[in-house]
């Protein structure tokens, strides 16, 4: 991803401005060239609502699928610059094709050749402006730097909307053209080529990581579309729970849509009102409009609401500079004034507040969001979050577009009719122009008045995230094993005794599920218990209430439990599994942390005193996690066994099976050897998982030296990425399941299958691979039935 750093150099923040100039550019001309659609190629008030609806529609479904593509990209040009280049290339040649219209042809043949190679740019759009905007999204984690970031860029993209209204004299001027039609083929190339290039500039000079490495990434390959296009719904519904997400939508979508319905109706609303319907009379009056407005923008209103905002805050600088924007549009009702054009530039100052300082605004606003999404989920997910927002925005647009046409039907305005003809139909016009952004803006007003990150959320909101980065959280997740553990152990004389798995080749899903709910209700010996509901993660204390009623649930399928930790509540868990008539083997959660450590260890000591407690593991993965020593793990079990000593408690560690087979002291001091083993983390397919698996409980018994085996951890996640050839789903977590506790029960293996429930706070740690390996979901309803 880009550049992540506090502050970002001004090269950098040029760079992403000079895309927004490209992104501004284009649709700022799109405007204006449209209005020659209806003036000189007759185009019908439906057909201008069906080119401004559809492929902005296809426009807006296409964004949340490159939001996922671009989220999850990997390659040595990291996530977003590819597609930044395409979309810029793709941009400009369909911009050129779609304005060779020409007035001999057929009404229908126009609308249809524009209508197509319209769908085109859009496509080109979104491969453009999505990961763009995702860009400016991750260069930066700093509240204020955000909005400099921002405001930069808009006063960039402000300029394209400084010289776009200058096209109305060069279209109209016959000096320049001999007609509107000829004047827009020919000026699409001059505009095309240049817009173009500068949409490519961030692809070419904002810096990017390779994100090759990346294995919490979703995979991108045909294969996965079905599920790809149900994460995209999942993130959609994951973004929209996000409270402060919905109003920065919902609010741009009133302000943006009501400016866009009349901003189109600019060019009818100053000739006719103001000329009396004489296009050649009102000489740059048109283009001023647009033009002083943009300069209001550039050089008044972004300076003043970046300071607003570093003053007051995002929020109260949205409501202040909307406001404002509201007495513009009162004014412009008062000073559109036939014969005297000159009086609307007094409000223009007023207007240029609301939409000149709304997407500045709301960006930095939405990159705040992004951060209380990656404390929610552990994502950063800025492609998705641009998508899902500027999905709002082009809906708006597509909406407005048709708003156009209906506002021109339901007035009765037509261009062939003089405007000494159609007064009411113009004042019509004028009134909308002026109080339907009016009262999107007062809506949008509405909305926001309570919406809460502030700087200081959003400070305690990045050092949450910083602090989870550095932190050895307590965690009761297996570690992400690399591949090769297996392959670089000798298993040629482990003399494995034949054994045959049930071949699922020819069973349904249903004989699947049946199998596996038998298997299941056949009481298999253990689970790991996992504790945390929806909402909680590990630095939240458990309360009884919560695990009596997960003990409930999964009572009836188990005789054993394992819990991960002796704090928090997780203390409770071994005593309400006796009440329950399960046994238990209950842990002390081990870190770098000498003073958790302490903790710890006395409460185990204390629950395997009261009886609770039929083995104690002091400890899980310490090794393979590097946190501690081999020596001062064996004290601490050294401490804990002289403690129980005669309790009749066995007292080991848990850690992966080839973490023991290259530590023999670590053997010789335990009771009972606790091992994991994941061939899932090792990328083995599911068709092979039990042979390997049981080469892995193999390795271990040879390494015990007659001690007893306990297979503390093993499972089959449901869904995320793949490991290698291991593939998550619920088809194969059942077969795993099913194969696992088949041998088990042949062999008198025991085995306590990870895990009981799904735990969304994993995503945090683990991404969403780490969250979905429950037998019962987040909901604690059984996954497969």
């Amino acid at each position: 991803m880009s550049t992540t750093t506090t502050k970002v150099p001004m090269g950098q923040k040029i760079a992403f401005g000079v895309g927004m100039f490209a992104n501004q550019m284009f649709p700022a001309i799109l405007g204006i060239f449209m209005v020659v659609l209806v003036e000189d190629l007759k185009f019908t008030g439906l057909m201008w609502a069906m080119i401004y609806l559809f492929p902005r529609l296809f426009d807006a479904v296409s964004d949340p699928i490159m939001g996922f593509i671009s989220d999850n990209t990997r390659s040595k040009w990291g996530r977003r610059r590819q597609y930044v280049l395409m979309g810029g290339i793709v941009m400009g040649v369909a911009y050129i094709f779609m304005w060779q219209l020409f007035k001999e042809d057929s009404l229908q043949y126009n609308f249809w050749y524009f209508f197509l190679w319209s769908v085109v740019f859009y496509l080109g759009l979104t491969l453009f402006s999505v990961p763009y905007v995702a860009m400016g999204y991750e260069m930066s984690n700093d509240f204020h730097e955000r909005t400099n970031i921002m405001a930069i860029a808009q006063w960039i993209g402000q300029w394209a909307w400084v010289i776009a209204p200058w096209f109305w004299v060069i279209m109209y001027d016959p000096e320049w053209f001999p007609s509107a039609d000829v004047a827009v083929r020919e000026l699409a190339v001059w505009v095309a080529i240049p817009c173009a290039l500068c949409a490519i500039v961030p692809a070419l000079f904002i810096k990017s990581e390779s994100t090759l490495d990346k294995t919490d990434y979703e995979p991108l390959n045909l294969s996965n579309i079905k599920g790809s296009l149900a994460k995209i719904l999942e993130s959609f519904s994951e973004a929209f729970k996000i409270k402060e997400f919905r109003k920065l939508c919902i609010s741009t979508f009133f302000i943006f849509n009501a400016f866009n319905t009349v901003a189109s109706l600019t060019f009818f609303v100053i000739v006719y009102k103001l000329f009396n319907g004489d296009a050649g009379a009102t000489g740059i009056w048109v283009s001023l409009f647009g033009c002083l407005g943009a300069l209001g923008t550039t050089f008044l209103v972004i300076p003043i609401v970046t300071r607003l905002s570093k003053k007051f805050g995002k929020k109260k600088a949205f409501l202040i500079a909307q406001s404002i924007s509201i007495i513009g549009y009162i004014l412009l009702y008062f000073l559109f004034v036939p014969g005297k054009p000159w009086l609307y530039i007094i409000a223009l100052p007023f207007f240029s507040f609301g939409i000149g300082s709304l997407f500045m605004i709301m960006m930095s606003m939405t990159a705040d969001v992004i951060d209380v999404d990656e404390l929610n989920t552990g994502k950063r997910r800025e492609g998705t979050f641009g998508a899902i927002y500027w999905w709002m925005v082009k809906v708006g647009f597509a909406i407005a577009g048709a708003l156009s046409g209906l506002i021109i039907w339901i007035v009765g305005f037509s261009a062939d009719v003089p405007a000494a003809e159609q007064t009411s139909a113009i004042e019509g016009l004028h009134a909308f122009f002026c109080f339907f952004p009016l009262i999107g803006t007062l809506v949008a007003m509405w909305v926001m008045k309570d919406y809460d990150i502030d700087e200081k959320r959003a400070d305690e909101i990045r050092a949450e995230l910083e602090k989870r980065k550095m932190k050895s959280k307590v965690v009761d997740v297996p570690s992400v094993y690399s591949a090769g553990h297996l392959i670089s152990i000798s298993t040629s004389n482990l003399n494995l005794l034949p054994f045959k798995q049930i071949d699922f080749s020819a069973k349904s899903l249903a004989e699947i599920k049946d199998l596996f709910a038998k298997t299941l209700n056949g009481k298999p010996h253990g689970l790991c218990f996992s504790p945390y509901v929806e909402g909680q993660d590990p630095d939240d204390k458990l309360s009884v209430e919560q695990i009596q009623r997960r003990m409930q649930i999964i009572a009836p399928y188990t005789k054993w439990v394992r819990s991960f930790s002796s704090s928090e509540g997780n203390e409770l868990i071994p005593k309400v599994a006796h009440e329950k008539g399960i046994q238990s083997i209950a842990g002390a959660w081990i870190s770098g942390d000498k003073a958790r450590n302490e903790i710890e260890i006395e409460n185990l000591i204390r629950l395997a005193k009261s009886g609770v407690v039929d083995i104690a593991a002091v400890g899980n993965e310490v090794l393979l996690r590097g946190d501690i020593s081999e020596e001062e793990l064996i004290e601490y079990i050294n401490r804990v066994k002289d403690a129980l000593e005669g309790f009749n408690v066995p007292v080991g560690y848990v850690d992966t099976y080839y973490e023991y087979n290259n530590r023999p002291k670590l053997v010789e001091v335990s009771d009972v050897i606790l091992a994991n083993c994941y061939p899932f983390w090792e990328g083995f397919s599911v068709e092979d998982a039990l042979h390997y698996l049981r080469q892995m409980h193999a390795i271990t018994k040879k390494a015990a030296n007659g001690k007893k085996i306990i297979i503390a951890e093993t499972g089959w996640p449901s869904q995320g990425a793949a490991v290698q050839d291991a593939h998550p789903s619920q088809i194969n977590a059942m077969k795993y399941f099913i194969q696992t506790q088949q041998w088990a029960d042949k062999e008198g293996v025991e085995i306590f299958h990870f895990s009981s429930f799904d735990e969304s706070w994993k995503v945090k740690v683990e991404g969403e691979l780490g969250a979905r390996w429950g037998i019962w979901d987040k909901q604690e309803k059984l996954k497969y039935t």
